[in-house]
Order: C-alpha cells, then structure tokens, then sequence
C-alpha cells in the first residue's frame, strides 16, 4: 500500500486501455498505486495484443507508424493522468510518464523537441516525460526541467549515472525556480534492479556470496546519494522490480526496497502479490560502509562493476529499441 507516513510511494509499471478505463480507476482510488509508468515494451505489448485500440488504429490508417504510436500512446497516458489527476491535485503523486522515442537517446535536441512536443500534446499538468540516463540524456533533462517539465530520469544502473542526472536535475530545477512560475516541479531517478540479479546471481552463488542481493545493495547506494543531496523535490524510483521464475517471492523487490521518499514501480502481478504480504517495514537506508564492504567483496570475487554497469545499460537501450522498431512494424 502506498504509506504516506514515510512517504513511499508505489506506481503501476503497465498501461493497456481497458485496464486504464477499469481496474485502474479502481487502483488508485482504493489507495493501492498513485502513479503509473509505461515504456517502449509496455507499449509494444498493449497495442499488438489488445483488441482495444483496433477503432482508433482504423482511423489512424494512412498515417506514418510512429504518428500512429503517438497517437495511441498519448491518448493513454491522458486517460491514465485524468484519472491520477485528484491525486496531484492533493499533492499525493499522481504522475504517469511517458518515455520519448528510444532511439533518441543520444541526441539533447531531439530529445527535448519530442519530450516538449507531447508533454504539450497529451496537455496535462501531471505527466512526467522518461528520457533515458545518457550523456545526451542529461542535457535533456536539464532543459526540460528549466522549461517546468517533470522528468523520469531511466535506465539508471549505476551510482555515477545516479550523480549526473542528479546534477542535470538540480540545474534544470534551479532555473525553473528562478524563472518559472512557481509550480510544483518534480524528478524520479528510475534505478533498474532485478537485472543485476538475473545477469549475475549464479556466478556470485558460484564463489560463496549471497543471490538476490546485488541489485538490492546497487540500489541502496544510488538511494543514499539521491537522499544526501537533500533536495525533496528529487526522488528514486525503484524500478524492474518484477521477479522472472520462481528464485524470489514475487514482491521480493518491492519488500526489499521500502524506504522513506521513494517510489516502487511494478508490474501488477508484483502489485497484487505484494499486497497480499503484511510486512511493510521500510528496510532502506541501508548504512553506506556495509555497502561499500559489500561491493569490495564483489569485487573480490573478481566481478568487474563497472563493466556490469556498462552491459546492462546497452542491454536495456537494445530491448527499449527493439521492442519499438518491433511496434512501428506492426503499424505499418
């Protein structure tokens, strides 16, 4: 359940039309998500599977493939940031991201063009826009921030793509707060968890250090830099937090990472199973030494983070554009 004591926040990581137009109202007004997040391969899964979108495609008919994908992924996230929109009126959350063209993700300009343009399009005050976590990527974020635009910071693995964006962030809220209009203005950081698990437990398992443990502690890090720089605008976002197979319970990543401000996002079968368990306790922040003698243990059992670091961000870039060059075949 989302705590409003510690200020944890839990978010729906899945969009599909019907489910927006009834199981999710319901979610949100029974206080078990406030907020929701959708990407590339949320999308892809929507469109090609559900018949719901077959009216709106035929009308669609003789545009281009990414003119169709906008199309139908803008009118979600405006229905879905209708329905939060109570909620950010109260200044309980009540944000829905959107993630700008995959393959953009090394152009500031394009980036920022295509954030604004459909931040401007879907025409709602609480709809973050997902850039992800690149070098070209920050610059984005700062200058969709200075314009007074939420921004969901994505792919973040490691703690120095956690310190850059955190920069760009507080350069963007700065000029913002010096020349905008005063409005609320917000950032998640979306740290990525359940791949480090599933790339490296067997190995780590192999030389005597605990599975299910890397991203948590991966995390935890990246949570207590974001905590130390005070700003409360600024939060993580604990996301990939579904469990594949059967290794962990399946909230095991939304239990391990309760922490006072911050934001799970999960799909709703990790949702459903979590609220089924009565153990909410926050078990974050985690002291930042016994952090530190962790990953010096990793790194004794000759795991090279840096590179782990560098495999999974291009991992995830390669299934974000895929799952999206996949899409815009579908709608040719």
């Amino acid at each position: 359940m989302v705590n409003e004591r510690t200020g944890f926040s839990l978010w729906l990581d899945f969009i599909e039309r019907d489910h927006l137009k009834s199981d999710f109202p319901k979610m949100v007004e029974e206080g078990v998500v406030n907020g929701a997040t959708s990407n590339p391969a949320i999308f892809a899964a929507a469109i090609e599977t559900s018949p719901a979108y077959a009216k709106q495609l035929e009308s669609l008919k003789n545009h281009e493939p990414k003119a169709k994908y906008e199309a139908l992924a803008t009118e979600d996230i405006r229905t879905a940031a209708r329905v939060l929109l109570p909620l950010y009126e109260a200044g309980r959350d009540g944000y829905v991201s959107i993630e700008v063209d995959p393959f953009l993700c090394d152009d500031t300009e394009g980036s920022v063009e295509e954030g604004a343009r459909l931040h401007r399009e879907i025409g709602m005050p609480n709809v973050m826009v997902k850039i992800p976590a690149t070098e070209a990527g920050y610059g984005a974020m700062r200058e969709l921030m200075a314009r007074g635009i939420d921004v969901n910071a994505t792919l973040i693995f490691s703690p120095m793509q956690a310190l850059k964006t955190l920069d760009a962030m507080e350069e963007g809220l700065k000029i913002w707060r010096a020349t905008g209009d005063g409005g609320e203005l917000r950032g998640v950081l979306s740290v990525f968890v359940s791949r480090f698990d599933r790339l490296l437990d067997k190995e780590l398992e192999s030389k005597g250090l605990a599975p299910g443990r890397l991203g948590i502690m991966n995390a935890a890090g990246i949570y207590n830099l974001v905590e130390s720089r005070g700003d409360k605008a600024l939060r993580t976002l604990f996301a990939s937090t579904g469990v594949k197979g059967e290794a962990y319970e399946a909230d095991y990543y939304i239990k391990e990472l309760m922490a006072p401000h911050s934001v799970n996002t999960a799909p709703l079968a990790t949702i459903e199973a979590f609220l089924k368990d009565v153990d909410h306790r926050p078990r974050l922040p985690i002291d930042g030494e016994a952090i530190a003698q962790y990953f010096r243990r990793v790194e004794d059992a000759g795991i090279e983070m840096n590179a782990v670091y560098e495999r999974l961000m291009r991992e995830g870039l390669d299934a974000f554009k895929k799952a999206f060059a996949d899409l815009l075949a579908h709608l040719e």
